[in-house]
């Protein structure tokens, strides 16, 4: 008996210094506890900014409310993803209705960000979250082969982890929770701490949602000083990141023409097929050779950016294509840029037919 009273003492010393040990599993105020206590805090604080900005990004782009020429806008990327989504019938309900349904999903994105910053009511702008995420991977990301490369799709599952277990630490949901559990241990009724609590939780929910209106109020209006076209015009977006922009001409259907000084040996200048409306870019790959590309993705409809280092890189998938020929290089895009005729008279760049 006294054998085994000593190997039971011996056993509790060792589970007290592990206690006490920053490295001990069971210890609760070692380095790995407090990191599993905050596990959840980097995955959370990174979706949020991010759907915060995506909100942000739509409200504040010239292009996300234009009309279906546009084909950056709402309604030009749903048209183009409608025949291979498994929910293409849903999408002809947004199709209708096309300027709502673009401003619920900006503000919802929006709304989500900021719940999950802020770790309010998170489970719901987890729910929300994977909702969002949900739509985009059946219809954006439904043809991205293979499926990992696809965002969307990984951005849902990252939801879950915060849809199951909330925000317990570093929150406002923590906040209120400690004062209720203070309320309780002092002897108030409960009715009278549900009150208390669903008061609270009514203040800040004006708060966030009056910050998610006016952040989204301000990032609309500067769009719209930055020239929103309006629905079902035919416009020549602004040029991204490394090349100009030529206005189309004022002959409706005549071909636009741009400058042959304004198009930089590896730049480009966007214009307009004035057939379809979709964007166009006038190249010059090397020095006294011009090319004219469509600058419409064939993967997704996706405008893509400017050429760099002789690629044009499409920013929804990443597809890649070459800046000389429009050849399909990398990403889900399954065929190359489509490619227009040009023709040089005296200092001007004309546009030609598509050559499918």
């Amino acid at each position: 008996m006294a054998d085994m009273a000593d190997v039971d003492t011996v056993a509790a010393r060792g589970m007290r210094r592990r206690d006490r040990s920053p490295f001990g599993d069971g210890g609760q105020t070692g380095w790995r506890a407090g990191a599993a206590r905050h596990a959840m805090l980097p995955l959370r604080l990174f979706l949020g900014a991010t759907f915060v900005y995506a909100g942000i990004d739509k409200l504040a782009d010239a292009h996300y409310l234009g009309g279906a020429a546009d084909p950056a806008s709402f309604v030009a990327q749903t048209r183009a993803v409608r025949g291979a989504s498994p929910i293409g019938p849903l999408l002809d309900q947004a199709l209708h209705n096309p300027t709502p349904f673009a401003l619920a999903m900006a503000f919802g994105e929006l709304a989500v960000g900021l719940g999950a910053l802020l770790g309010f009511w998170t489970r719901l702008a987890a729910l929300g979250g994977v909702l969002i995420n949900l739509s985009l991977w059946l219809t954006v990301s439904w043809q991205v082969h293979p499926y990992y490369l696809g965002n969307d799709l990984p951005f849902m599952m990252a939801w879950v982890p915060l849809l199951l277990g909330g925000a317990p630490r570093l929150s406002v949901d923590a906040v209120l929770a400690r004062r209720s559990a203070r309320e309780r241990a002092a002897g108030t009724p409960s009715g009278t701490v549900r009150r208390r609590a669903l008061i609270d939780g009514g203040v800040a929910a004006v708060a966030v949602a009056g910050t998610g209106l006016l952040a989204g109020s301000l990032a609309a209006r500067l769009g719209r000083k930055n020239g929103t076209p309006a629905a079902g015009t035919v416009t020549t977006p602004p040029a991204a990141s490394g090349g100009t922009s030529a206005q189309p001409p004022a002959g409706a259907g005549s071909a636009p023409s741009v400058a042959v000084a304004d198009v930089q040996v590896g730049g480009a200048v966007k214009t307009t097929d004035p057939a379809t409306g979709d964007a166009v870019y006038v190249l010059q790959p090397q020095q006294g050779q011009y090319t004219a590309l469509s600058a419409v993705c064939p993967h997704a409809q996706c405008v893509v950016n400017a050429p760099r280092d002789g690629k044009l890189v499409c920013p929804c998938h990443n597809s890649v294509f070459d800046a000389a020929t429009g050849a399909r290089e990398a990403g889900p895009a399954t065929t190359g840029l489509a490619r227009y005729g040009i023709t040089r008279s005296g200092d001007r760049l004309q546009l030609g037919r598509r050559q499918d």
